[in-house]
């Protein structure tokens, strides 16, 4: 059984021949009850503040947890960052090698169009030359007009080249 305050302070003893001094014994539990509820008020106290501060840890337990779990998936959201950036590197310069081979294939295919090009017109240079020249040849007579047309024809022919 638990004694309160009150208990103490209504605790009656009976009376015997040779007792106790009664005032002397109601004063000390007086003194005791007095004591005692400063105890109980200093445990109740001391329980509220333990009660407030194990919520406190809890508190501090759950934002420690939290944290950890940002901490980490923080981390996480930095490897994938480094992750694809790594591969969107990669398939750029990849990119970069197949468009680098394309121009290049492409203008060594102009080159040979080019060279097939400059080979075609020196054949039809040659031709143009033969022809003319069997055609002053054959028109002797027209020696003027051959000359003027000539003239007319190398000046063409040198703003082709």
């Amino acid at each position: 059984m638990r004694i309160t305050p009150l208990d103490i302070q209504q605790k009656q003893f009976p009376m015997k021949f040779r007792g106790f001094d009664v005032e002397e014994v109601y004063a000390f539990l007086e003194v005791i009850r007095e004591e005692m509820e400063d105890l109980l008020r200093e445990n109740a106290s001391l329980k509220e503040n333990v009660y407030r501060l194990e919520n406190q840890i809890k508190e501090f337990k759950d934002m420690e947890t939290t944290l950890r779990e940002t901490l980490m998936t923080a981390q996480q959201m930095v490897e994938d960052y480094k992750t694809n950036a790594r591969k969107e590197a990669e398939l750029l310069v990849k990119e970069a090698e197949l468009n680098a081979d394309t121009i290049l294939k492409e203008a060594q295919e102009k080159v040979i169009k080019i060279h097939e090009d400059i080979v075609d017109l020196k054949g039809i240079r040659r031709h143009f030359k033969e022809e003319l020249k069997r055609l002053i040849e054959s028109h002797l007579k027209m020696i003027e007009f051959d000359k003027e047309r000539e003239g007319e024809e190398e000046k063409g022919l040198k703003e082709e080249s």
